[in-house]
């Protein structure tokens, strides 16, 4: 599910199963400023803020931060700040 918060923000509840590929996809999309992981509550797990230079093995240990919360959590919300041009 998708919704639109503001011009360059969007949400997407996902399942913690879920929450470490839809992050992987939104990583590979490539035009993401920021990634912010919420509880089911709406409080802020983690914030990830992605830039042009973040690539490859820099992405390992958040990759394993969002694996480390989809093991403890059930439901969340993924808010997604967009590059805009």
């Amino acid at each position: 599910m998708t919704d639109q918060i503001n011009n360059s923000d969007e949400t997407f509840k996902v399942n913690g199963e879920d929450l470490l590929k839809k992050v992987k996809e939104l990583i590979n999309e490539g035009n993401i400023r920021e990634i912010k992981i919420l509880d089911k509550t709406g409080n802020t797990i983690v914030i990830i803020p992605l830039t042009v230079g973040v690539i490859g093995a820099l992405l390992i240990p958040v990759l394993a931060i969002v694996g480390t919360i989809a093991a403890l959590v059930t439901e969340c919300t993924i808010v997604v700040k967009r590059k805009t041009n």
